[in-house]
């Protein structure tokens, strides 16, 4: 074959050859980060990005990373996991970011009117027999929260024996709209997903410690559009939908 003959054969397979679509970006998130991620990751698509988005409790999935499983971004709600996965140096020290935050607040069904937190003995008699939803706070960083909270305002001892423990923060927000429980203290955008419920207070911020959502690049993580799509988590676009949804943001 000619010269001529090999340079028209390389071109032919060049044009004729599909571009090999480029892997998305896996990220491995918080159960409760749903809403908002599913939202953020579909404006992602539309600019020409591709992401995968596998949700879970926090500690499941940093036990999943621990054991191998692949992803590129983890996204937690609880800073315990991300520091747990710092030490295993898989995630490197000091990508971690603090991206969003919430408030701890007391729902009723809907229709309830405002309740003061500052007088102890007051939200004993609204609370009654009970029970008091709220997450175990052994297992999740709601129910660990609401102990503190409860605890630093005097309440923990006695409405301890009152509390349904539920898995997570969207159960205990059903069973208030179901009439299954009158009152129950979760964060303020789990209280948001249901139009059943209202806010009926806010626990003090320095009651507990810090609410933080972060979330980090996965130190073995070789997809390059991984910083991509975690530059998009920071942009204007997700800090607008994390706001909408009743996110604590730093912009």
């Amino acid at each position: 074959m000619t010269r001529s003959g090999w340079l028209g054969a390389l071109l032919f397979f060049l044009v004729a050859t599909p571009a090999v679509a480029a892997e998305p970006v896996r990220v491995l998130a918080a159960f409760t980060l749903k809403p908002a991620l599913d939202e953020i990751a579909e404006g992602y698509r539309k600019g020409g990005g591709e992401v995968v988005l596998v949700y879970g409790p926090s500690p499941g999935l940093a036990q999943q990373l621990e054991n191998g499983a692949s992803g590129d971004i983890f996204f937690s709600a609880d800073p315990m996991w991300t520091d747990e996965l710092v030490q295993h140096q898989l995630i490197k020290r000091g990508a971690v970011t603090d991206l969003v935050s919430n408030h701890l607040v007391l729902i009723a069904k809907k229709g309830t009117p405002p309740a003061a937190l500052n007088g102890g003995i007051a939200l004993i008699q609204l609370l009654g027999p009970g029970p008091l939803a709220m997450c175990d706070p052994d297992s999740h960083p709601a129910g660990r929260m609401a102990k503190a909270s409860l605890t630093a305002i005097g309440l923990w001892n006695s409405v301890e024996k009152k509390i349904a423990r539920v898995e997570n923060p969207l159960l205990a927000v059903k069973m208030v709209a179901r009439g299954d429980a009158p009152y129950a203290v979760v964060f303020t955008t789990d209280a948001m997903t249901d139009p059943g419920v209202d806010i009926i207070a806010t626990f003090p911020d320095d009651s507990h410690p810090p609410i933080r959502y972060p979330v980090a690049i996965l130190a073995n993580s070789a997809n390059p559009d991984a910083a991509r799509f975690f530059d998009y988590l920071l942009g204007p676009a997700a800090i607008e939908t994390f706001k909408r949804l009743g996110y604590v943001t730093r912009k």
